[in-house]
């Protein structure tokens, strides 16, 4: 059987996509696996490191704003269209998988068209406006949360929750591994900070801001920026001299930094959120809010209404996200009631649901 996965642009769509892959070829060995994204985005790399074949479309995103980028928008996406009409007329897939990203709508509309079946991953507790209108033409739509049949028609929804990488189903054993590879104290307890694949200022301008009040605590930090803020993030640490606090572009080996941190900030996206629940990790949410439809709010708020995670809004995090953090760190029985509860939330066998679902679409 061949099979096509499409979308990305942030990891928090390419790592569920290749976890989807990865179950596809334990349950079919001899299946044949193509991913479509978009070219000049992260999945051109990302997904020839995980081992798969990649096609890149010309797709890019409609900006929000007024811009005359927008004017090539639809010249792009009739460009996209017809390459991914080309690909899946030379690949002839069986089933054709979205994950959501730019290239995952003409992908799955190419594939519709040429009579493929076709399978929706919608990661998020409000539906994307490309899933809403690729749900029309699929015959499976795998969703994380629940009351999605607000968006899709409720026969074709499985909830499966989101996939994730397996080595992070196993990080609660990785934790001297960590301490080893992040030069860690098991003395002293330890906060991740994650900004999602690409940073986020806000986090990143708050810590910048923070770091002397992490080292008088004598806190251990592992600080994600995205590759645009590591440098200012290391000229911040220098200036404090604190040996506690160690910036780092991107982290390949996220088993290993959730392994050794007492408690997780973080960005509220749906593979952030998913990771999370499955590694049992007390966390402080700070939304994007300029998400669309704000459903990093939603995301976050699926778990604040559980007691498993607490939340503190983009607009206040440079006013009280530092001492949020500090407060939490200190208060093991709140750790351990947000640990409790946020296991409750957790999907682990998501990305072998799913890649039975697309199997079942074979047949």
């Amino acid at each position: 059987m061949k099979y096509i996965i499409s979308g990305g642009g942030t990891g928090g769509h390419i790592y569920p996509a290749i976890a989807i892959a990865n179950e596809l070829k334990i349950l079919d060995s001899a299946a044949e696996i193509l991913f479509v994204g978009a070219e000049g985005k992260m999945e051109m790399e990302k997904v020839p490191r995980a081992g798969y074949a990649i096609e890149g479309l010309p797709v890019v995103g409609i900006r929000r704003e007024l811009t005359l980028a927008n004017l090539a928008f639809p010249f792009k996406l009739g460009q996209s269209l017809w390459r991914a009409r080309q690909i899946v007329r030379d690949f002839q897939p069986d089933v054709a998988v979205g994950v959501g990203g730019y290239a995952s709508g003409p992908t799955l509309l190419a594939a519709s068209m040429a009579g493929v079946p076709t399978l929706i991953q919608e990661q998020n507790s409000y539906a994307g406006l490309t899933n809403k209108v690729l749900a029309r033409w699929a015959k499976r739509i795998c969703v994380a949360y629940p009351g999605m049949d607000a968006f899709f028609p409720a026969d074709k929804i499985r909830l499966t929750g989101n996939p994730v990488r397996t080595d992070i189903q196993f990080a609660d054993q990785q934790v001297a591994a960590g301490r080893s590879l992040f030069g860690l104290s098991p003395e002293r307890k330890t906060l991740l900070v994650i900004g999602g694949s690409q940073g986020a200022r806000t986090l990143n301008e708050t810590m910048e801001t923070g770091l002397a009040k992490f080292a008088d605590a004598g806190i251990q930090v592992i600080w994600q920026t995205g590759p645009a803020f590591i440098d200012r993030a290391r000229t911040a640490i220098s200036a404090t001299g604190s040996l506690l606090v160690q910036a780092h572009d991107f982290i390949y080996e996220m088993d290993k930094a959730y392994a050794v941190a007492a408690v997780v900030v973080s960005r509220a996206g749906a593979l952030s959120v998913s990771e999370l629940c499955l590694v049992g990790r007390p966390a402080v949410l700070v939304p994007f809010p300029a998400a669309t439809e704000d459903h990093q709010t939603k995301n976050a708020m699926a778990l604040v209404n559980r007691n498993a995670a607490l939340l503190v809004r983009d607009q206040d995090a440079r006013a009280t996200l530092v001492q949020t953090a500090l407060d939490l760190l200190s208060n093991p029985a709140k750790q351990q009631e947000l640990r409790t509860q946020i296991k409750q939330l957790a999907k682990p066998t998501a990305a072998r649901d799913i890649a039975e679902e697309v199997l079942k679409l074979t047949k």
